[in-house]
């Protein structure tokens, strides 16, 4: 069975990969923890944050943004001292920021998922990249969706950033035409 060349390094890249990448995600919960995870991954490598990603469930309260949004000095010194995840101030500080501005979204647009999914219109873009080089680190639409979220004040959402997210949430299929999970993806993605 042929995967995405960037999905063959380890077992816990092949499950994600086979199990989760790509797959649209509508579910406010789950949109908000990948946002996070791209951001905190800026700089590292995917591998790395698949390993810590239980630690940030347990350390950001399985990502509920109104804990989050709730945090304190205390809470930011217990996360800087947590090995479970990338202890990095900017990026915990983020988090925060950003669970508040998600919040903010919810509050005005009802649900996230409606919010972040106008980008593309509500549905998944299908790529045919041959190759994993094919792959593009930003499009025209993470650049809209990273000033649009920008602007409402979320932090860690460049354009790279948005575009992986993109990819991770199914809002874009960027599996190669020969990867087994290709086809899978598409029909998912017109349901």
């Amino acid at each position: 069975m042929n995967r995405c060349s960037w999905a063959r390094a380890s077992e816990l890249e092949m499950h994600y990969h086979d199990h989760e990448w790509g797959v649209p995600v509508h579910d406010d919960r789950i949109l908000f923890e990948f946002l996070i995870l791209e951001g905190a991954q800026a700089g590292l490598s995917w591998s790395t944050i698949l390993k810590k990603r239980d630690g940030y469930r347990t350390a950001f309260d399985d990502f509920d943004a109104e804990q989050i949004a709730a945090y304190d000095t205390d809470k930011v010194a217990a996360l800087l001292a947590n090995p479970a995840i990338i202890r990095n101030r900017l990026k915990i500080n983020s988090a925060i920021t950003n669970a508040r501005a998600f919040l903010e979204v919810q509050a005005k647009y009802g649900r996230f998922d409606r919010f972040i999914w106008q980008f593309t219109d509500g549905k998944t873009l299908h790529n045919h990249w041959q190759t994993a080089a094919e792959v593009p680190a930003y499009t025209s639409v993470s650049d809209a969706m990273s000033k649009t979220l920008k602007k409402q004040g979320f932090k860690f959402t460049g354009t790279t950033i948005c575009y992986a997210f993109m990819q991770a949430v199914g809002m874009v299929n960027d599996h190669t035409v020969d990867c087994f999970r290709h086809d899978a993806v598409k029909k998912l993605g017109s349901l």
